[in-house]
């Protein structure tokens, strides 16, 4: 047999050879090393020239593993074991499990798989130091393929220390090949159980316990998205947020301007992070009873006097700050580009990559310690467009309903009971199971809605039976996220009290299509599930944009066939992410209302400048729908609260006038160089101005509402310049809101002014008709298709294509009737924007007008 040394494995065959370092592998040799050490090899041959970090290490063998089986006999004795094997019997398959790895440890290891093991980590000592810390992971030969994860099937071990403990540990990975999960998940995937063999990894550990780790995707999760790259944090080893014992801090990057050198970070949202994971200190270790346990049983957690890591709670200060500074972020931001194309190269399509990540806490250096394909949102089929609708009493909710505007509920709408972090997109209904150990799996009934305090791959038997996964603790990218992905069950993670609020019987809906909020009703409320065919859709002349209003729908939206945003509402943003009257954050140190002082204190805790928390979150906001349709045009509307609905945002109050009739009074363009507004708008510039030259979003387009003349529009631009939004200077343009009469009237005038117009139907059938849209009483007449209205519009369009200005509609009326996007288009509108459930059936409307022979 050979031996472990480093220096005479060049010159004998890979394929006999018990022990290969990671720098002698590459991801050719998964049969050989299994997928994630075969991975490793490849990306520290491939990509530590390009800047990847990646710890070193050794595996042994597929070839060591089997003759290990092979000379102890072992394969006819499993098979025998297997003859009976039910993975959908709980208990069979517990059984069959404990006595497989009780076989396989009880059985020593052959002396030279002793010797290389040995011999393999005395060398590593010698680069690193003595008795120097590892990693020790298995690393199946069906594992991290790029339909099938095999991810956490079988067991990891870290902070292992001494030769005897390093062979200990491969030798209970060798085992965990027959973890009950990991039989069942070989079942399920129709692998043949003496088909697949074990590698294991040994790494040089990265000090994380001193500072940070996550998971990173380089794709959304949940959405599919391709130009996005997910990234989660929390504090010590990374093994809480894999199995979803912590709500990590989530970062979102946008990689195409990440590669031209821009700073997208998208969005940061802050996690508990209650618990971390260090290193047990040598004097807490009992080495007598590990030695007992490293004996009889099959992992080194077993005992608490055996623990090699332990959680510990996470200080206040520490769980109110995100883990990753923004370099850091965008560092790990520019490894998943790096790690995707390369692996997109290797495998000569698009390859979406799975990542772990560590920062060492002694040398501050971040490293990569893994990477995998993603199994879920590559493997889905583009040509069939999926959307779910929960159906609330007069409303409707889910993605795709063309929500723009903030939305309160109605008196009828049912209020969630549990909400978290959603899991895919779907909806689903069942009876709760609230389970909390494992050892009670049994229990669960096909199609339950599984409740628990988190999961690991033990639960996988029954994770596949459930109808929807419900977890109190976990982020988008812990356990059970990825598995409920890879089954297509909805699931809500990180929801804090889901064991104590659901109870054992009683029938739920779990809705996953609001955006990134989970929410769990009670009873079996009416949903509905469409599903459209993307495939010979005619593409027409006129462009087809969307109004987008919430930020957290625009990945999923993007995937409708368009030309880009017609109009994102700041106002959605303001309402909901914000909630505070801009206004009382540049003046927060003379607020009057000591509860609502202390309210913004409570939700701008991490900012000191509070009116940089009100920038932050708008630039997030809106660079995430500029991001969702780049490079495609998304004209951003500048805020148009009226002044009644500004009071109603925190600390509002003090800052607004009580106007008899706000519908037209202090709004719009008025406002922005108005002493009582200007400083807030300012702060609007410098979140535009953020998303366009610090992220590389130009396809950014401001619109100004509300501007009743050329003058006025004058004063906006001035303003916008002197926050360093210049028109023409980086291709910056400005449009205008066409929904006044006089917009029409010196449509001409405002086209010396401005660079494009939107033509906004609900305003301007309003002040054409002379009607308020807000009134009960006269609800009746408002009617954009009148003669009056239409001739406003066609006035409107004639006047832009006379001045060579760009020309779109944003208002409703396309979206409600076909034979006003009719009329639209025989006018010559460059663009129409709709409403995303309305855009399929008004696209082939359009379709018809513009080549009606076809």
């Amino acid at each position: 047999m050979v031996t472990a040394s480093h220096q005479i494995l060049s010159s004998l065959s890979k394929e006999q050879s018990l022990i290969l370092w990671f720098d002698e592998v590459g991801i050719q040799d998964i049969h050989l090393v299994g997928g994630k050490n075969a991975s490793l090899g490849e990306m520290i041959q491939q990509l530590t020239p390009k800047g990847v970090n990646v710890p070193t290490g050794f595996a042994t063998t597929a070839y060591a593993y089997r003759y290990f089986i092979q000379s102890a006999g072992l394969e006819s004795k499993l098979r025998q074991l297997f003859a009976d094997l039910n993975v959908e019997d709980v208990n069979n398959l517990r059984e069959r499990g404990e006595k497989a790895r009780s076989l396989l440890l009880h059985t020593p290891f052959p002396n030279d798989l002793r010797q290389a093991i040995a011999q393999a980590y005395e060398n590593l000592c010698d680069k690193y130091q003595t008795q120097t810390d590892v990693a020790v992971r298995s690393s199946a030969t069906a594992e991290d393929l790029p339909d099938a994860s095999f991810a956490g099937q079988q067991e990891t071990y870290l902070n292992i220390v001494g030769v005897d403990e390093v062979i200990t540990a491969c030798h209970k990975c060798f085992a965990s090949i027959f973890t009950d999960r990991a039989i069942s998940y070989r079942h399920t995937k129709g692998f043949d159980h003496f088909n697949v063999a074990l590698s294991v990894g040994v790494q040089k550990m990265v000090r994380s316990d001193l500072a940070t780790s996550g998971v990173m995707f380089s794709i959304d999760t949940e959405t599919g998205f391709k130009d996005a790259a997910l990234i989660t944090a929390a504090y010590g080893l990374g093994e809480n947020v894999v199995q979803g014992a912590v709500n990590p801090d989530e970062y979102v990057v946008f990689k195409p301007t990440l590669k031209t050198g821009f700073r997208p970070i998208l969005d940061k949202k802050l996690g508990s992070k209650e618990i971390k994971m260090i290193y047990v200190s040598a004097s807490e270790i009992d080495l007598v009873a590990c030695a007992a346990d490293n004996a009889h049983t099959l992992t080194v957690k077993s005992d608490d006097n055996c623990k090699l890591t332990k959680n510990v709670p996470v200080s206040e200060s520490d769980r109110t700050k995100f883990a990753l500074n923004d370099a850091e972020i965008l560092q790990l931001g520019h490894w998943a580009c790096v790690i995707e194309d390369h692996y997109s190269q290797v495998h000569s399509n698009y390859t979406p990559m799975d990542i772990e990540w560590a920062k060492d806490g002694i040398t501050n250096q971040l490293f990569i310690v893994q990477a995998r394909p993603e199994t879920v949102q590559s493997q889905k089929k583009g040509n069939v467009l999926r959307s779910y609708r929960l159906m609330l009493g007069n409303s409707e909710s889910g993605v795709g309903n063309g929500q723009n505007s903030p939305q309160l509920p109605t008196p009828n709408s049912p209020l969630p009971i549990v909400t978290g972090r959603a899991i895919g997109e779907a909806i689903s209904q069942g009876k709760v199971s609230v389970i909390v150990d494992v050892h009670n799996l049994d229990k669960f009934q096909p199609g339950d809605v599984l409740v628990t305090e988190r999961t690991d791959p033990d639960w996988e038997p029954i994770m596949k039976r459930a109808s929807a996964i419900i977890t109190n603790a976990g982020g988008r990218t812990c356990h059970a996220a990825i598995i409920a992905r890879e089954l297509g069950v909805p699931a809500i993670v990180g929801c804090g009290n889901a064991t104590q609020v659901l109870q054992n019987g009683q029938e739920v809906t779990v809705s996953c299509a609001e955006g990134e909020d989970g929410k769990v009703y009670p009873g079996l409320l009416p949903f509905e599930v469409k599903e459209v065919p993307l495939e010979n859709l005619p593409r027409t002349r006129t462009q087809i944009l969307m109004n987008v209003g919430n930020p957290q729908e625009a990945f999923s939206l993007s995937a409708i066939p368009n030309d880009g945003v017609g109009l994102a509402r700041t106002e959605f943003i303001i309402a909901n992410q914000i909630q505070i009257h801009p206004m009382a954050l540049i003046h927060y140190d003379q607020l009057q209302d000591e509860k609502v002082k202390l309210q913004i204190a409570e939700i701008t805790a991490l900012y000191h400048h509070k009116p940089q928390y009100f920038v932050d979150k708008l630039a997030q906001g809106i660079a995430r729908i500029a991001a969702a349709f780049y490079p495609k045009p998304v004209i951003v509307r500048m805020s148009d609260f009226k002044s009644n609905e500004y009071a109603n945002l925190l600390g509002g109050k003090q800052f607004e006038p009580n106007e008899e009739n706000p519908m037209l009074g202090w709004r719009g363009a008025a406002r922005y160089y108005d002493e009582g507004y200007k400083a807030a708008f300012a702060l609007e510039c410098q979140a535009i101005k953020r998303v366009r030259d610090e992220m590389g979003l130009t396809n950014v387009i401001p619109m100004i509402p509300f501007c009743r003349t050329p003058e006025e529009g004058k004063l906006v631009l001035s303003e916008m310049a002197e926050n360093g939004l210049q028109q023409g200077i980086n291709n910056l343009q400005v449009y205008v809101m066409c929904e006044l009469p006089s917009n029409v009237i010196l449509a001409e005038e405002f086209a010396d002014v401005f660079d494009g117009f939107s033509i906004g139907s609900n305003d301007l059938t309003q002040l054409t008709l002379g009607l308020d849209r807000d009134s009960a009483l006269v609800a009746r007449l408002f009617d954009e298709r009148s003669p009056a209205v239409k001739q406003m519009v066609k006035m409107a369009i004639e006047a832009a294509k006379k001045r060579h200005r760009k020309i779109g509609i944003c208002g409703q009326a396309p979206s409600d009737y076909p034979e006003f996007a009719q009329f639209l288009v025989e006018q010559g509108i460059d663009s129409i924007s709709l409403n995303p459930d309305s855009v399929l059936k008004t696209m082939l409307e359009i379709a018809k007008v513009e080549n009606p022979e076809s």
